[in-house]
């Protein structure tokens, strides 16, 4: 009974959203500079990857805007590894200023020697990967909907974005451009979800897939419940995706509702949170569960803020060439090469936090080695 109590307010709620989002949400965002244009229409191909050269810019109506992406080596080429990196005191107040000296880079337990290092404020390059589904009768889809307008707040005019949405499968709604408010009339010409599915592993895995060629930093924003229901790929397989990229990945999940008016443990949302925690510790990122729409602003600067300010470590590994999985861990020290720690308002020293992905996967050695 209370489960049934709980989808009747849930699907209340997506009528309330449905008759916002159009009159409420979008109407900021089109005040802003600049020519109106109109919606573009779903589109069924790929993500079209900015190579990041000038004369290969991402294929949208923004190439004719700033110029080329960040030219920054990724994951494992020529046998060098990258890492991004973000670094905390224990408030999650982001600490700049950091040289090469104070970061230490562990492989499989070997001492790496950092060849490249960048204090970046470099631009964002990311996909907003939204579910929009008929699940729950389509309240967490307009949910999402209403949510990922304010990300847009956050970006400045040298920032790339696309947006995919999926349920049953994954489609682009709008390119990579530098224009939000192009993002902005896309987000708002969706109004009713085709399917009941929400495949996020399928969605996941395809997207990670068209980012593989980026060059630069690059992240996906998932705002997503977490559950997945039909998708062709398992967990596994998208966990062992996860240990080959150097994406990063921020989740926002949505559906806290579950948990805040449930009674007793729902074992399906666990396990749904879990997934999405999953994906944004193992490649450097965040999660965030708000239960309130208050929450959002706070939580989309902090993602965009996290983006700009990660440090990027290159180095060329010690270790062997055996097209496994290494496992990183990344150290902070200060000037005598004592671990960093930083005075809390109290004058108390913590150590700082670092958050980076948490491996990545060896190329194999070359034949006749």
């Amino acid at each position: 009974m209370r489960l049934k109590i709980l989808w009747r307010i849930i699907l209340m709620g997506s009528l309330v959203v449905m008759l916002s989002v159009s009159f409420d949400a979008w109407p900021a965002l089109a005040q802003q500079d600049g020519p109106q244009q109109s919606a573009p229409s779903q589109q069924a191909e790929p993500v079209k990857p900015p190579a990041g050269g000038p004369a290969s810019q991402p294929q949208s109506k923004a190439t004719d805007q700033k110029g080329p992406l960040p030219q920054v080596a990724i994951s494992v080429q020529s046998n060098l590894v990258s890492v991004d990196a973000v670094v905390t005191d224990k408030d999650g107040n982001i600490v700049t200023g950091l040289k090469r000296e104070n970061f230490r880079v562990i492989d499989n337990g070997q001492p790496q020697q950092v060849t490249n290092f960048s204090p970046t404020d470099a631009p964002i390059t990311v996909v907003m990967l939204m579910e929009f589904s008929k699940l729950a009768g389509g309240y967490f889809g307009y949910k999402a909907k209403d949510w990922s307008y304010g990300f847009l707040n956050q970006l400045k005019p040298e920032d790339w974005v696309a947006l995919k949405t999926y349920d049953l499968k994954t489609t682009l709604v709008e390119d990579f451009t530098q224009d939000k408010r192009e993002v902005g009339q896309a987000i708002s010409s969706l109004f009713f979800p085709s399917f009941s599915e929400a495949n996020l592993f399928d969605a996941v895995f395809e997207t990670l897939n068209q980012l593989r060629d980026i060059k630069g930093k690059k992240s996906i924003l998932i705002i997503a419940t977490g559950f997945d229901t039909f998708s062709k790929h398992n967990l596994d397989q998208t966990l062992a995706r996860l240990k080959e990229t150097d994406t990063t990945i921020f989740c926002v999940g949505m559906a806290e509702e579950i948990d805040l008016y449930g009674q007793g443990a729902n074992l399906g949302y666990i396990q749904a949170k879990n997934q999405l925690s999953t994906f944004a510790r193992m490649t450097g990122g965040y999660a965030f569960f708000p239960r309130f729409q208050g929450e959002m602003p706070d939580i989309f600067h902090t993602v965009a803020a996290y983006l700009r300010s990660q440090y990027t470590l290159v180095f060329s590994p010690s270790t062997s060439q055996d097209g496994k999985y290494h496992k990183l861990a990344l150290e902070v020290v200060d000037d005598q090469g004592n671990p960093l720690e930083l005075a809390d308002k109290k004058g108390k020293k913590h150590k700082v936090l670092v958050n980076a992905r948490e491996g990545y996967v060896a190329p194999n050695a070359p034949a006749g080695n």
